[in-house]
């Protein structure tokens, strides 16, 4: 077994895992009503979901981190010689979900000495540099190895080296052994499983798991957007937040058109996600609200007549949206990193299901929202919010303007820019946000909102769009909050007076509907220098920025997060 030296001294660690400075979500407990009440062969299913996502979780690590299951190993060995250190390193690596992340304040954690996040995570050879990928790849491609190439930049592929070039392995033969453990798991829960359409669903998914073609994927996530009425929620997510390495492929012009002239998309690879939950019937109920008004929205999208959308103004929305009582959060999307995930918009643009007809499922994590501790919520208004604005704070409208921001994935350009590089995520994550906030003048007109909703919408986003300290770059969902204050200042949505900010509420709207259209406008030409000029100029930290900053480090001294899962612990030993 490989020895690792430990990166965090006791002191350190023995703060990040005390419970001032290691938050807790929890998922449901084993007494929760939600399970209680499912019917017995629901509850069957149930069980072998869950240990179809821990399974997930498994790869995931392997994908994320090259050391990942080797520093897991010696952790749990040195646990059991009672390593007091080990056993808290232990709570951060389960927490974060691998040896290296990202903490609230946009500190990197390295749990380990000597090893450290690339570029290409656990996808690319560790020793791979940016330059050394881009001659690979223009020389493979001069010597005619197209489909090769297109093996090593598809989404959902392993690279490693093969002599002096490079191979793609698609992920389900990399893993093969785990992930037909995984397909057994998922067909023994259609077995169990008391909803037709949810079972047709396990069905494609288990097959998509044996099989390496895409397509298999693109026919389960075809059936799995069409989901809305079933009593359970399972999900494979697969985003591309995370892969920084092929996205540096944009910045190289001579690559870039070569890819481009022989047809080859550079689409960054895809981490691994398992979500397992109880659909919550009346918070779907709500959320279900939105959804007459999808087609409205997208034909009130910026240049709209230049682009196709997801949602076609002229039929059906193909839109699901579930409320979700989470069992389990595991692998990527259950990683602990800076902050964690209240909903999901998938499938992505990349996605082949997007071209065989299939629609998009909104899923949102009712456990993830909660706030547990209010007292401190009261505590952070009254550092950093007009106290005649209090009235307008409430914490459900960040929810509805969740809801907005997830529904705004499915609007504006379909096509998945992969042309924008590593600014691609950024940009998307500040469509979406803008798209919430500039539609809630005209949802209030059509009567979804009242006016008092309205401004509660307001005021909450840009009183929540503060942070802690400036983040990375890297930090898409982060870098996005710091583009809008700085944009938002600049055109006079808020004011900062005696150190709190004011919200200057009839102007957010328009000011977010110009920025909406600068983003979308962006994302119609493609242009990888546009869209690095507009990031840099706009993702500026400024001093009021920095003077709210230190009042919520202050208040909130919340380092690291975790998720506790009580029932899904329950359910893998059974």
């Amino acid at each position: 077994m490989r020895e690792f030296e430990f990166n965090l001294s006791m002191e350190e660690l023995e703060k990040r895992t005390h419970k001032d400075y290691l938050m807790t979500k929890k998922m449901l407990k084993c007494d929760a009503p939600e399970y209680i009440e499912l019917e017995k062969g629901d509850k069957e299913t149930l069980k072998h979901l869950v240990k179809a996502a821990y399974i997930l979780e498994k790869i995931n690590m392997q994908i994320d981190c090259h050391h990942n299951l080797e520093f897991k190993e010696f952790l749990e060995d040195e646990i059991s010689k009672g390593n007091k250190q080990a056993e808290l390193t232990k709570i951060l690596f389960d927490a974060q979900k691998g040896m290296n992340a990202i903490d609230t304040m946009s500190n990197k954690i390295n749990l380990a000495k000597g090893i450290k996040e690339l570029p290409g995570k656990g996808v690319y050879p560790e020793d791979l540099s940016k330059e050394e990928f881009h001659s690979i790849l223009t020389k493979m491609i001069n010597e005619g190895k197209i489909e090769e190439v297109k093996k090593i930049l598809t989404q959902r592929s392993v690279v490693e080296r093969n002599g002096d070039e490079l191979i793609g392995i698609d992920y389900i033969d990399k893993f093969k052994e785990d992930f037909s453990k995984m397909a057994d798991e998922i067909d023994k829960a259609s077995e169990t499983s008391t909803n037709e359409d949810f079972t047709e669903y396990l069905k494609l998914q288990a097959k998509a798991l044996r099989t390496a073609d895409p397509m298999l994927d693109a026919y389960a996530d075809k059936k799995w957007s069409t989901l809305q009425d079933t009593p359970l929620e399972f999900t494979i997510t697969r985003e591309n937040y995370e892969d920084e390495m092929t996205g540096t492929i944009a910045e190289n012009k001579e690559l870039s058109e070569l890819l481009e002239k022989n047809g080859i998309k550079a689409i960054p690879k895809d981490f691994l996600g398992g979500r397992v939950g109880i659909v919550n019937k009346k918070g779907t109920d709500a959320l279900m609200a939105i959804k007459q008004y999808l087609p409205t929205l997208a034909q009130n999208m910026p240049y709209a007549d230049e682009y196709e959308q997801n949602i076609n103004p002229n039929s059906d929305a193909k839109q699901t949206m579930v409320d979700v009582d989470l069992v389990a959060v595991t692998g990527d999307v259950g990683a602990y990193r800076g902050g964690i995930t209240l909903a999901e918009n998938l499938p992505n643009d990349d996605k082949l299901s997007l071209t065989i007809g299939g629609g998009r499922r909104n899923v949102y994590h009712r456990q993830i929202r909660f706030i547990s501790d209010m007292k401190k919520l009261q505590e952070r208004l009254d550092a950093i919010l007009d106290k005649n604005q209090h009235q307008f704070y409430l914490d459900e409208a960040d929810h509805w303007f969740t809801i907005g921001h997830e529904n705004a994935h499915s609007l504006g350009p379909k096509k998945a820019c992969e042309t924008l590089g590593k600014y691609r995520n950024i940009i998307e994550e500040n469509k979406a946000d803008m798209g919430s906030l500039a539609f809630v003048d005209l949802l209030t007109e059509l009567g979804m909102y009242t006016e008092e909703q309205r401004k509660q919408i307001i005021v909450t986003t840009i009183a929540d769009n503060f942070l802690k300290s400036k983040p990375t770059l890297s930090q898409a969902h982060r870098v996005r909050t710091v583009m809008q204050n700085k944009y938002f200042a600049e055109r006079g949505a808020y004011d900062i007076i005696d150190g709190k900010i004011h919200v200057n509420i009839d102007k957010v709207v328009p000011i977010a509907k110009e920025m909406l259209a600068e983003i979308v406008r962006i994302q119609i030409e493609g242009d990888f220098d546009k869209a690095e000029k507009y990031v840099l100029d706009n993702f500026i930290w400024t001093d009021n920025m920095e003077l709210i900053g230190q009042k919520l480090q202050k208040i909130n001294k919340t380092l690291n997060g975790r998720t506790e899962s009580e029932l899904a612990e329950k359910l893998l030993n059974e």
